[in-house]
């Protein structure tokens, strides 16, 4: 079963069994005359909109690229992703506005066994329904089901409470209903936090897997004729759906068939075992003899700067043209000041070369 297709059956099984529990848990509300019980049903009922909603996303995510979305419409399931998290923020302010009329304006509530019984069951399918949904979301790296599935997880807590709140009542007649309302609304609150937060990072674009990230650098340098990777980019346009570009250093006397050809196998490689459609781009060596002097001199003084991570893409041209990329950590406080100073430096030692520096970002590891 292709990952769409797991998608929309784990969302219609989400559907079916919340539609289940809104219909014992509000009969079961009415019956005890419990507000904790009837917004436990309430949300249950918004887990059925939640998983409608990752449906309709993974349908229209799934949409082959167009003239005006070339690069197609994975990033849709972020978006039904805050959505959701947009759902449960708002079932949490729900929830601690009711807690707090409960609070303030008491009222008989009417516990019995059965009743117990039933939320138990409902706690414990929440719980069995939340792994199973979020587990499936973690396996095909779907956003939107791993926001489901902890809502889910969120329920089961929410019907715990409530749970609690109907055994003390049951046996000692004490009402904390309105009070743990309250705090699982301050609960549900931060779990749809996390999740705003999550997607919306992604829309915005975040930093590269670090394991991904190595993976990849360390699988195109397993051809022979690369002598190292750098500037690795790659930009999520859903999960299924990664584009990148990297540089290669090589020997810089490669004629231009022969990088060609190496740039094209590792290319395919890449595609065949990532699912990444990478582009390459070409530094050439030569730090040897006098240009090896200088870059052992480019070394010593980089040394000196602890906010300098990597120095990369050197070459001197037959015009004494000195070529080099630095990578900065993002706290840097003056990039420009750093690379004048290097400027600077070198022209001091090298007074014949001129030096031209580009500043990289530290994008991946």
């Amino acid at each position: 079963m292709d990952r769409n297709k797991k998608i929309v059956k784990t969302s219609i099984i989400g559907i079916i069994v919340n539609i289940l529990l809104v219909g014992f848990k509000m009969a079961i509300g009415v019956i005890a005359n419990s507000i904790a019980i009837i917004l436990d049903a309430v949300n249950n009922l918004t887990d059925v909109l939640s998983s409608l909603i990752t449906i309709v996303g993974t349908k229209l995510a799934n949409k082959k690229p167009d003239k005006e979305h070339p690069y197609g419409h994975g990033r849709i399931e972020y978006f039904t992703s805050i959505i959701i998290g947009a759902i449960i923020l708002l079932a949490g302010i729900l929830a601690i506005k009711e807690s707090i009329t409960k609070i303030i304006n008491p009222s008989e509530v009417d516990y019995s066994i059965i009743t117990l019984i039933i939320i138990t069951v409902a706690v414990l399918t929440k719980i069995l329904l939340g792994t199973y949904v979020k587990g499936i979301g973690k396996k095909i790296d779907s956003h939107s089901l791993m926001a489901s599935g902890q809502d889910a997880l969120m329920d089961a807590v929410l019907s715990f409470t409530t749970l609690i709140a109907g055994v003390l009542n049951f046996i000692w007649h004490i009402s904390i209903e309105g009070y743990l309302g309250v705090l699982i609304g301050i609960f549900i609150i931060k779990a749809s936090y996390e999740i705003l937060k999550e997607s919306l990072n992604l829309i915005l674009g975040v930093r590269a897997d670090g394991e991904l990230s190595k993976s990849l650098k360390e699988r195109i340098n397993q051809f022979s004729e690369v002598q190292g990777t750098y500037d690795l980019n790659l930009h999520n346009y859903g999960p299924s759906n990664i584009i990148g570009s990297a540089h290669i250093q090589v020997r810089n006397n490669m004629t231009a068939e022969e990088i060609h050809i190496l740039t094209r196998e590792i290319e395919y490689a890449i595609y065949d075992e990532f699912k990444i459609i990478l582009t390459l781009g070409i530094y050439a060596a030569n730090d040897k003899g006098e240009f090896g002097e200088i870059k052992k001199e480019l070394n010593n003084i980089i040394k000196e700067y602890k906010e300098i991570l990597q120095v990369h893409g050197f070459y001197v041209d037959k015009s004494k043209n000195i070529f080099f990329d630095l990578i900065l950590d993002f706290k840097a406080k003056d990039k420009e000041k750093i690379k004048k100073e290097i400027i600077t430096k070198l022209k001091e030692k090298y007074p014949n070369y001129n030096c031209n520096i580009i500043i990289d970002l530290d994008v991946t590891d």
